[in-house]
């Protein structure tokens, strides 16, 4: 995967480092690991966002940050991923995850209207909890895993194009 295209789309460093949520990782933040972009640090920051991404909690950029941390991944692709759940997002990924549950539990998916409302945290989810939770774990694991090893393959098929343009530039100089 070409380093340009990470560096571009991911946050500033130094951005990350002064995040007010991200200070109780004190000077882990400045170990040389967390941003530096090479195929196995990419690849479980990729593996980390997309998990982190589908954890139905508020605060999930800290929660991929110390992932980040404890793996030794590329922080700000980690932190970035995340941000593929949104207001937008959110919604119909976590429809899914649950009408995957349901189908895998064998119960009859139910219809809902969510509400953003303590009440509806406290009575509504209590009615989908289950099918909800085995759909957004499962979600979580398959994609976390084909993300590790879609972003190897895609790295090392980048770089074998790129030694294949090399050798075919040589040889048209050759000619």
């Amino acid at each position: 995967m070409p380093r340009k295209f990470l560096k571009k789309w991911t946050p500033d460093p130094a951005k990350l480092k002064a995040h007010r949520h991200l200070r109780f990782l004190g000077d882990a933040l400045h170990a040389s690991f967390l941003w530096q972009f090479n195929r196995g640090n990419v690849a479980k920051a990729f593996a980390i966002g997309f998990f982190c991404m589908w954890i139905p909690v508020p605060f999930q950029t800290v929660l991929a940050a110390a992932c980040a941390v404890f793996f030794r991944a590329n922080l700000p692709v980690s932190v970035a991923l995340v941000f593929i759940t949104n207001p937008l997002t959110m919604p119909p990924m976590f429809y899914f995850c649950y009408k995957l549950g349901a189908l895998l539990l064998g119960i009859p998916a139910q219809k809902f209207k969510f509400e953003l409302s303590m009440d509806w945290l406290a009575n509504g989810m209590l009615q989908i909890w289950k099918p909800f939770v085995l759909g957004i774990s499962l979600v979580a694991v398959v994609s976390s895993i084909v993300a590790y090893y879609g972003t190897l393959l895609l790295w090392r098929l980048h770089i074998i194009q790129k030694l294949r343009n090399s050798r075919a530039v040589k040889a048209r100089r050759r000619q």
